[in-house]
């Protein structure tokens, strides 16, 4: 069952990143002639219109072939050229050039002005990040398991032993803000920045007010870094507690939510670059298929977060400006939108296997950290 969860989790994003492109071009005329979940050889298909729908035999990526243009707009892989996909003896053959008729011109992608051609590549990611964010609003709605403001530990002469703050005690405002979730606790203290703080403590039927000053101290943020901080001695008691939100909330908290991930996804590139999260740290497929099958046995509202999560990374990652992903199209645009001049044909032949290379060197590590993550390790 995980393989299939992991193919449900793979399918659906692709799909969504590729209907991106494939709307986007459809609704600025340009013509689709290939729409394909995977890569490589054609396994079924069929052609409807103009365009024929493709299940391909690699499922790592996807692809849509529009008319007019050099390669397809990718999910994260390159598909093979048009002409070895048919699989005839010719395919190697390079046909003469011929002028295109003016209705041709309309609806090649190539002939597109670049601010056309950049909102049919954004399309894609904009597309999962959109997805996200919708998953995100579903699951306010339904219910997100919230930490309460339940203090479960009170450490020994800390800021909150001496001022009297108990075991038990429930915080329910900090300088007036009124709080409910122990996330807020933390980032209220932190906000004072050493300043003193006032409580409001609900304790059996009492309020009890309360005034501390928190203390420094030396925390890891969550990619292993020392970092400043202050805090006041008090512990979650972990108590958890499902919070809906109506459809205006959700809206709000799930745009919350989905920020917050895009800013991290952003934040763990950089902090790969600077070497303080470690290369062996980057999952492939087979630590996907192993999450997804551990969040579909969590529950369904797990599993939807996956999703959400992977959709972002999806989203993100194609947007680098690595030639071969989305990203590198759209620099390639931007440069012509700004200079007036496409950039040489060579350049980007050259700009496309260097891409190519790092896409692959990347996939490399990746399989590379699942055998030694769920195969070496564990027989050692």
């Amino acid at each position: 069952m995980t393989v299939v969860y992991a193919i449900i989790v793979l399918g659906v994003l692709i799909f969504v990143h590729e209907l991106g492109h494939f709307l986007l071009a459809k609704l600025l005329g340009v013509s689709v002639e290939k729409f394909s979940l995977g890569f490589g050889p054609k396994l079924v298909g069929k052609k409807i219109g103009e365009t024929e729908y493709l299940i391909s035999a690699f499922p790592l990526g996807g692809y849509v072939k529009m008319f007019g243009e050099g390669g397809a707009i990718e999910g994260g892989d390159t598909p093979l050229p048009a002409e070895a996909e048919k699989g005839s003896p010719d395919a190697g053959a390079v046909e003469a050039p011929r002028e295109l008729t003016d209705e041709e011109k309309a609806r090649s992608f190539a002939h597109k002005p670049p601010l056309a051609r950049i909102a049919i590549v954004m399309a894609g990611p904009v597309f999962n990040l959109l997805f996200a964010w919708l998953i995100f609003i579903v699951l306010c709605m339904l219910g997100v398991p919230t930490v309460t403001s339940k203090v479960g530990e009170v450490l020994k002469d800390k800021p909150a032993a001496r001022a009297g703050i108990q075991k038990d005690d429930v915080i329910t405002s900090i300088n007036g803000k009124q709080i409910s979730q122990w996330d807020e606790v933390a980032a209220q203290i932190a906000a004072g920045k050493g300043q003193p703080v006032n409580l409001l403590v609900k304790r059996g039927n009492e309020q009890i007010p309360f005034t501390i000053t928190p203390e420094p101290r030396i925390a890891k943020n969550l990619f292993g870094e020392k970092v400043n901080g202050f805090a006041i001695g008090v512990a979650s008691a972990g108590e958890v507690v499902t919070v809906r939100y109506n459809p205006f909330q959700a809206v709000i908290q799930g745009s919350a939510q989905t920020w917050k991930v895009i800013d991290l996804t952003f934040m763990s590139l950089v902090k790969m670059v600077q070497r303080v999260v470690p290369m062996d740290s980057i999952g492939g497929p087979i630590m996907i298929a192993k999450m997804a099958g551990e969040q579909a046995s969590a529950g369904g509202a797990s599993f939807l977060a996956f999703m959400a999560l992977l959709s972002i990374n999806l989203g993100v990652l194609n947007l680098l400006p690595v030639p071969v992903l989305d990203g590198g199209h759209l620099f390639f645009f931007f440069w012509e939108l700004v200079f007036r001049r496409p950039i040489s044909q060579k350049a980007r032949e050259y700009a496309q296997q260097v891409g190519l290379m790092l896409l692959l060197g990347l996939m490399l590590l990746a399989f590379y950290n699942d055998i030694i993550r769920y195969f070496v390790s564990r027989q050692g």
